[in-house]
């Protein structure tokens, strides 16, 4: 007869405590989505798309006339950094890089068997150059030179865009009239490197490139400076400095939460800049004064801050779709910033977003060729400047149909130059401008209007945005 076996006695367990409010998952909040685009998509379509053909010869010529005097007014400059004259020069390094980014060429070998063959906008065929010479000449030609070029050919841009008459959002127009500039700060932190060569072959996972901070003209679209940190994992306040050094008097700036900095807005205050900004919900104030009060919006002078930041501004909330929108001025007067207006100029802060996802996603800077510090800043004042040159030609598009440079997409302006190249073969005498104005519905450069609808991004334009500006009884 079997004799029935009894199970081992499991040892006491002795009681767990629970772990503290603050490690218990809050599964009732939604996760914070990452500020970086991961674009392995874009990474791996790059390393297996087939050669493209060169740029319109159109958009050679405007490259050419306005990079390559930057680049050659570098040269006393290249040779005080005890440079010497190579063949790969900065002009010659400058569009090599340029058509690279242009092009969307795959890898550096690819592009190596290109410009041995072929002519690169001013730069006739190389022959005999090697992948690791322009391998090391990315990691060792100072990067600053680039960034040098970008901030002499931006203000040349400038000066076409205000020679230029096309229309502007009211808001935007008004802010022009009133302000010596209306400009936007914003970071954006930049994608993964791949781990091919060098150090990143023994990376546990796949760096970030590090982060970029740029100052955009509102009303331009273009840049007015550009910054990089190699540290990706940094706050936007790091840039606070230089971008204090960069602001003129008598400007407004939009800035996001991201800058909620009260010894900094003093600063501002005291050089005659006025800032715009959102508030924080644990804003602590003390109110002044009520300058407008109705069911939909309050708009009052505050006390914030403490001690030596302890300053008066405006708070600004507004009633919309069952949402409270509140926003800070230091501008005290309604006569220097009205109600209305502040309300409606905040949500153009969305187009510093635009300007980064051309940079990323249309320009490419999602993918990196060379993980060098100095390899990935040179590529990044590069697509800035490919960028700068596609808003002057969007813009002029933009005149050429008399329509805003909202309604013109700067996307689809970028695809049909393939159009205009073939346009111009079989008419050297045509203007790509005005092919591309003529075409504009054909070629899709006319944005359709689309059903607004509400944003789910708290930080996206909101829909109160198309309503002002408004007067104050309107908003009642």
């Amino acid at each position: 007869m079997d004799t029935p076996t009894m199970a081992p006695t499991a040892a006491p367990v002795a009681p767990v405590a629970p772990p503290p409010p603050s490690a218990v998952p809050d599964d009732s909040k939604p996760k914070k989505r990452s500020s970086v685009r991961h674009t392995r998509a874009i990474q791996r379509d790059r390393t297996q798309r087939p050669l493209s053909a060169p740029p319109a010869e159109r958009v050679v010529e405007r490259l050419t006339e306005l990079v390559l005097p930057a680049a050659q007014a570098q040269a006393s400059h290249f040779y005080g950094l005890g440079l010497r004259a190579r063949i790969l020069t900065l002009p010659v390094m400058v569009a090599l890089v340029l058509s690279l980014l242009w092009r969307q060429i795959g890898s550096i070998h690819e592009w190596v068997r290109v410009v041995n063959r072929e002519m690169v906008l001013w730069v006739p065929p190389l022959r005999r150059l090697t992948q690791q010479a322009l391998a090391q000449r990315l990691r060792t030609l100072p990067a600053e030179l680039f960034g040098r070029v970008l901030q002499t050919i931006l203000p040349v841009l400038q000066r076409r865009w205000q020679d230029r008459r096309r229309p502007l959002p009211p808001a935007v127009a008004w802010a022009q009239a009133h302000f010596t500039a209306v400009l936007i700060p914003d970071g954006s932190t930049l994608d993964a490197l791949l781990r091919k060569i060098g150090l990143l072959q023994e990376a546990a996972k796949n760096p970030l490139a590090g982060r970029m901070m740029a100052l955009l003209d509102l009303a331009s679209r273009l840049p007015r400076r550009v910054w990089y940190d190699p540290d990706p994992q940094g706050h936007d306040s790091r840039f606070w400095d230089r971008l204090l050094a960069a602001i003129p008097a008598g400007a407004l700036v939009i800035f996001d939460l991201g800058f909620t900095d009260f010894a900094r807005w003093a600063t501002l205050n005291a050089r005659g800049v006025t800032w715009l900004t959102r508030a924080k919900k644990n804003l602590k104030y003390e109110v002044v004064n009520v300058l407008v009060h109705t069911p939909r919006i309050q708009d009052r002078i505050v006390w914030i801050g403490d001690g030596a930041t302890r300053q008066q501004v405006r708070l600004i909330e507004i009633q919309a779709h069952g949402t409270i929108y509140r926003y800070l001025t230091n501008a005290l007067e309604l006569s220097r910033l009205p109600t209305a207006q502040a309300v409606a100029l905040y949500p153009q802060r969305w187009r510093i977003e635009d300007a980064f996802a051309v940079v990323k996603r249309l320009l490419g800077l999602a993918y990196f060729y060379c993980g060098a510090e100095n390899a990935i800043e040179m590529q990044l004042w590069a697509t800035w400047l490919l960028y700068a040159v596609l808003i002057d030609l969007t813009d002029a598009v933009a005149e050429a149909l008399e329509r805003p440079f909202a309604e013109v997409s700067v996307e689809m302006v970028y695809r049909s130059l393939y159009f205009v190249a073939n346009a111009v073969a079989e008419d050297p005498a045509l203007d790509p401008i005005r092919y591309l104005a003529d075409e504009a519905r054909e070629l899709g450069i006319l944005k359709r209007p689309r059903k607004r609808s509400r944003q789910k991004n708290p930080h996206e334009p909101s829909p109160i945005s198309s309503n002002f500006p408004l007067t104050i009884h309107q908003m009642a």
